[in-house]
């Protein structure tokens, strides 16, 4: 039961993580061990961002690719079994948000909300999961949200399809895990954010959610590493279609 949570020779992919959550993610598991794969729609940012993990002593690979094309994505990871070697890991990080009043919310923004954060789920899971399969051995972990749970003024095509992510999550793991493989989920709470700065910036709003959330704080990005540790360690070898909130205390509260 020694080094239970390590990440030692772990690949790990980690989609939309070229940069913001996604990045943060991949350093925290790059700094226990884990071999990264860096994935982001853009090949120059990707690269960029895999350099400067390797310049701090990391092992890192990039692979761009767009999540929401089905032939990209298969590609893709059929190049990374071949050639950088076997996924240990997927965490399906990528994500976008889009606010508008229900009544005046463009389809195309519904449709990209869906295609990212729900379709890509499902396209990168089921083509590492057929590798995984094949080893009987794996783990996938779906970044869900607190709108996984709770909806929210302007936002009800981002919760649904963070809904979807937790149902995927479930319907994953039921499936999967006779091949040995885990699918579990994380759901952060309100953090610190690029996608969220305009709501830091809004004082109304950052001092109701001090109230609304039993912490009386904002999460900070680095608290999420851990979770993310957890749920790709051996640590987790029992755990299964679990979402794992991590929000301050905020889904515990009324």
């Amino acid at each position: 039961m020694t080094n239970l949570f390590s990440l030692d020779n772990k690949k790990i992919l980690v989609t939309g993580s070229s940069r913001g959550l996604g990045y943060l993610l991949a350093k925290g598991l790059a700094e226990q061990g884990a071999e990264i794969i860096v994935n982001g729609t853009s090949a120059d940012s990707a690269r960029k961002a895999a350099e400067t993990l390797r310049e701090a002593g990391f092992i890192t690979h990039s692979e761009a690719f767009d999540v929401t094309d089905s032939q990209a994505v298969n590609q893709a990871i059929d190049y990374i079994e071949r050639e950088i070697g076997a996924i240990d890991v997927l965490i399906n990080n990528a994500g976008i948000q889009r606010r508008h009043k229900f009544t005046e919310f463009p389809e195309k923004d519904w449709d990209d909300i869906i295609a990212v954060n729900q379709k890509s789920v499902f396209l990168v899971s089921q083509a590492v999961a057929r590798y995984m399969i094949q080893r009987e051995r794996g783990k996938i972990i779906n970044i869900g949200s607190i709108q996984s749970e709770l909806g929210r003024d302007t936002i009800t095509p981002y919760a649904a399809s963070k809904g979807a992510v937790k149902m995927l999550t479930r319907g994953m793991c039921v499936e999967l895990a006779r091949y040995n493989i885990q699918v579990n989920g994380i759901a952060p709470g309100y953090f610190k954010t690029d996608m969220t700065q305009a709501l830091v910036n809004d004082k109304a709003f950052s001092d109701w959610l001090c109230k609304r959330t039993p912490a009386a704080r904002w999460g900070n990005p680095e608290e999420l590493i851990g979770g993310a540790v957890y749920l790709s360690s051996r640590a987790s070898d029992f755990v299964n279609g679990q979402l794992l909130f991590i929000d301050g205390g905020m889904m515990a509260a009324v």
